[in-house]
């Protein structure tokens, strides 16, 4: 297809942070922003890459009654030799259009959306931070914009990019996270939104997280929605395991997010003849193996955070302590090879990086 995406530089740039050091995660954007419309009987239209600015919308949208809006999350990162790599970006277009099919919304044409994505990062490139663990954050995202209160699939939408500079995600950084485990409140059952990144999933979690923010806890582990003692995933990462040597992370269900980190994980474990395993793991078995000093490590696993080794589990008042509460080898290996592909430093034997060029 032919692809034509209009420019239009801003003439207030604003002041860059000189240090991602204290700067809160997704708190700083960058100069501009793209956006592509959609109205039925017309398609996806009018790709523009635009100044950073607010978004007039009427107050009927659809998105701010019935909650029709997906997301993504990805990275762009300085390389020491002054490249830009993104990491698996297509993965990224294939999942965000795996979301658009479940809430009903167009698939954007995957082509169209990795231009998109180059032209922007190229456009603000001079945003994206260097230094350790520091890379621009992309959030691609579409809402419904349909003034219309029926209770049905928009007829219009807005397809928009949005760039971050950002630092660890975790105040933590590479250092254990304590999680708590939730037993009160569900996210997502199979058949759900859970499997797509929807804006409802997030806000489904926010109590739980309010929860274990005030007992000292940095995220909530979930359970699954049915039987309340299988492992699903943290509100922001899916999660692994450790067990007497086998690594084990639970299968995709249709309420678990198929995460891109945890995709490249399993593949660098069976790389490196690691035996992993794909399968319902319930927190009972999770507790049996803390017990008999079987459980060696655990870690979470997403764009945002890459990977967040866990030192303590709260499951109902008990506290498993992973290691000594101390990041494990095999969590601290998958994270220096992971960030070093990304960052161009490592071998990558996947092909997993795309080269941002002019």
């Amino acid at each position: 297809m032919s692809i034509e995406i209009t420019v239009e530089h801003t003439k207030n740039k604003k002041e860059k942070p000189s240090s991602m050091d204290g700067v809160v995660f997704g708190t700083q954007f960058t100069d501009h922003m793209f956006i592509l419309d959609y109205d039925a009987g017309q398609g996806w239209h009018d790709a523009r890459i635009v100044p950073y600015q607010p978004i007039m919308m009427d107050p009927a949208a659809k998105v701010f009654h019935y909650g029709q809006t997906i997301f993504e999350g990805l990275k762009a990162y300085a390389t020491e030799d002054g490249r830009v790599l993104m990491f698996r970006p297509t993965k990224n277009i294939e999942r965000l259009n795996i979301s658009n099919e479940r809430m009903s919304i167009p698939e954007v044409d995957p082509e169209l959306a990795l231009e998109a994505l180059r032209q922007l990062i190229l456009t603000d490139r001079e945003w994206i931070p260097e230094g350790e663990g520091n890379s621009l954050y992309v959030r691609p995202f579409v809402i419904a914009t349909e003034p219309t209160l029926g209770v049905s699939p928009s007829r219009q939408y807005k397809f928009m990019i949005i760039l971050s500079p950002v630092g660890a995600y975790y105040a933590e950084g590479i250092n254990p996270v304590k999680i708590f485990v939730e037993s009160k409140y569900v996210r997502a059952v199979p058949g759900g939104v859970g499997m797509a990144k929807t804006a409802g999933n997030y806000a489904a979690g926010l109590k739980a997280q309010e929860g274990a923010t005030e007992l000292g806890y940095s995220q909530v582990l979930w359970l699954d929605g049915v039987h309340r003692k299988y492992i699903e995933e943290v509100g922001s990462m899916n999660v692994f395991f450790k067990i007497n040597g086998i690594v084990v992370t639970p299968a995709l269900n249709g309420s678990i997010l198929s995460g891109i980190t945890r995709d490249s994980i399993i593949q660098l474990l069976k790389h490196w003849d690691i035996p992993v395993e794909e399968r319902i793991l319930s927190i009972d078995e999770l507790e049996e193996a803390h017990k008999e000093g079987k459980l060696e490590e655990a870690f979470g696993t997403g764009t945002a955070a890459v990977i967040s080794p866990m030192g303590e589990l709260n499951w109902q008042g008990e506290k498993m302590i992973i290691n000594e509460g101390k990041t494990g080898e095999l969590s601290a290996k998958l994270y220096e090879t992971l960030t070093g592909i990304q960052k161009g430093v490592a071998a990558d034997p996947f092909g997993w990086t795309i080269e941002v060029k002019a």
